[in-house]
């Protein structure tokens, strides 16, 4: 598969967002680390989680130890795999998120995700939302703390606007690497933030990227992405991530899974190159 770059990391051009493996929905243990070794066998090696990926409250970090489990059930070389997570969201258990922008939560957060994972060092760890009630460089500075401390390999961001992205590269030295937000074809609010990702030399990550492509097809307002897609003999899923990939070589999708046959045909758009004309069409 096509490869793309996070900080020193080479990695799959399209990764794995763990999410619907974790919450509300999700299938059995089976199915899921089913899903995980499709993925890499496709060719997979940037697979996306946070300890907020779970439904009750007595199960954080759910979903990373899910991948941890799967990692270790691989029968094939997984030694290249990045495994990202993220600390600063919660779910009490009651199907609310709040925010936690204090360093020291973040710091522990940070510390039980290594654990769960199972590594000495978390390959990327991202501050996963701001906290309106702690200013955000104090949040950033609990990343920088990990980056010396040797917890965490890289830093990165989510749900970040662009003031904040300068703010965090400002903080960190330099040693940002990624920024994570919704992008997709309903909701492309994040155009602002993947242009500072190009010009800064960042990874843009986008989450939910099949946003506004729904199962049966690409949906009122998204014609195009299935005209495409039937004239290719490919799904919209596909043509949309490669649509999100054409945006530039900073970009990888993480598209969620929960079923092998899914991640496998989102890899695929890794080898879809979308002509002028196609891209004009799509916006």
């Amino acid at each position: 598969m096509q490869q793309r770059t996070i900080g020193t990391r080479s990695v799959s051009a399209i990764g794995l967002g763990g999410m619907p493996m974790s919450i509300e929905g999700r299938p059995d243990e089976k199915r899921s680390i089913e899903t995980i070794h499709a993925a890499l066998d496709a060719g997979v090696t940037f697979i996306d989680t946070a300890n907020a990926y779970h439904v009750h409250a007595d199960e954080v970090g759910h979903n990373e130890a899910l991948i941890a489990k799967a990692l270790r059930e691989y029968d094939g070389d997984a030694s290249n795999v990045l495994v990202a997570t993220k600390g600063g969201h919660i779910r009490p258990g009651d199907g609310t998120w709040i925010v936690n922008g204090n360093p020291d939560y973040i710091r522990g957060a940070a510390e039980e995700s290594r654990r769960r994972l199972g590594v000495e060092r978390i390959g990327l760890y991202q501050f996963h939302r701001p906290d309106p009630a702690v200013p955000y460089a104090d949040s950033v500075q609990a990343l920088r703390d990990l980056l010396d401390d040797g917890v965490i390999e890289m830093a990165g961001i989510s749900n970040a606007n662009p003031e904040q992205i300068r703010i965090a590269q400002d903080v960190l030295e330099g040693r940002l690497v990624s920024v994570q937000n919704q992008f997709s074809p309903r909701f492309r609010s994040s155009e602002p933030e993947l242009e500072v990702c190009a010009e800064m030399g960042l990874a843009f990550l986008p989450w939910s990227p099949l946003g506004g492509i729904g199962r049966s097809g690409a949906g009122a307002g998204f014609e195009a992405f299935q005209e495409i897609a039937d004239a290719r003999g490919v799904s919209p899923h596909v043509i949309t991530l490669a649509w999100e990939l054409a945006k530039g070589p900073h970009v990888i999708p993480i598209p969620g899974a929960s079923r092998p046959e899914s991640i496998r045909d989102s890899v695929t758009a890794a080898d879809v190159e979308l002509t002028a004309d196609e891209l004009e069409r799509l916006g």
